[in-house]
């Protein structure tokens, strides 16, 4: 299994490094879509000028950036990831200041010699392989009376939903076996349980609704292909002329309930954000 975590991780990371600028571009830069969370978190979890705080798997710096804005020329924040193309965008976007690094390292296996007020972690839980042992560092990270704030994607996504599930039909490998089940935390009982195990008290659940507009279905779907890394992209381009033809009308019939009558979609996107207790 070891090997398999070991494996899933060095394609995940290859994947993220390459996606990285456009995933900035598209979503870590503006508060759109799920990225309306951000801020949501930051009030949720409570961070205070002052304090020290470490935001985990902060991919190109979204939440980095809130919390720097409310700890101001305070405390101290520091970003880890281990994707250095995202660490390195981070680095540029929040600029130089004194009370903020960023740091290239492993969820599942960073240490720090001082602990930290607060941990935040923002669409991420479900990539690690091993959920338990990032949770149990994040408490170990922290002060006795120290605070996690954790958002993941709920359940109801039909952004990803109503395109994997088509695709899966047409390219059942799409999806690398033994690969984390992203779905695993997507409802409140399941993201509390998986906290519980860790250790934490105290543990709230708070569920969110916002929207989502990817354009008309042309949109969506040029963006989708434009999006994708590369190994994705190349099963994609595999698929006979027919068979493509056949999945793009497939989604398109899942994104009708979603598509108003001017032809623009509006998805909803579910959002679940938990706070919790040393």
């Amino acid at each position: 299994m070891k090997l398999i975590h070991s494996e899933y991780k060095q394609s995940n990371m290859k994947i993220w490094n390459e996606v990285a600028p456009r995933y900035h571009k598209r979503w870590a830069s503006i508060s759109k879509g799920p990225f309306q969370s951000s801020k949501k978190l930051i009030e949720l979890v409570g961070i205070n000028k002052g304090d020290f705080v470490l935001d985990l798997a902060c991919g190109t710096g979204a939440v980095t950036k809130e919390i720097q804005k409310r700890l101001q020329n305070s405390g101290y924040v520091v970003g880890i990831d281990t994707s250095i193309t995202a660490i390195k965008i981070a680095k540029k976007w929040n600029g130089k200041k004194s009370n903020l690094d960023f740091v290239n390292i492993d969820a599942e296996k960073f240490s720090f010699s001082k602990k930290f007020d607060v941990v935040t972690c923002q669409y991420a839980l479900f990539f690690f392989p091993n959920a338990q042992k990032a949770l149990k560092n994040m408490r170990n990270s922290l002060k006795e009376s120290g605070k996690i704030g954790i958002s993941v994607h709920g359940n109801n996504v039909p952004f990803f939903d109503s395109i994997l599930d088509s695709v899966t039909e047409y390219i059942p490998d799409y999806v690398p076996p033994n690969s984390p089940d992203l779905d695993r935390f997507g409802t409140k009982s399941a993201l509390r349980s998986e906290i519980s195990k860790a250790g934490f008290s105290d543990i709230t659940v708070k569920e969110f609704l916002f929207q989502y507009n990817p354009g008309m279905f042309e949109d969506y779907w040029k963006n989708y292909i434009k999006y994708i890394p590369k190994p994705l992209k190349e099963k994609l381009n595999a698929l006979e002329y027919s068979k493509r033809n056949e999945l793009k009308l497939s989604v398109k019939e899942k994104t009708a309930k979603y598509t108003k009558k001017n032809g623009q979609i509006l998805f909803p996107w579910q959002v679940l954000i938990s706070t919790a207790k040393y």
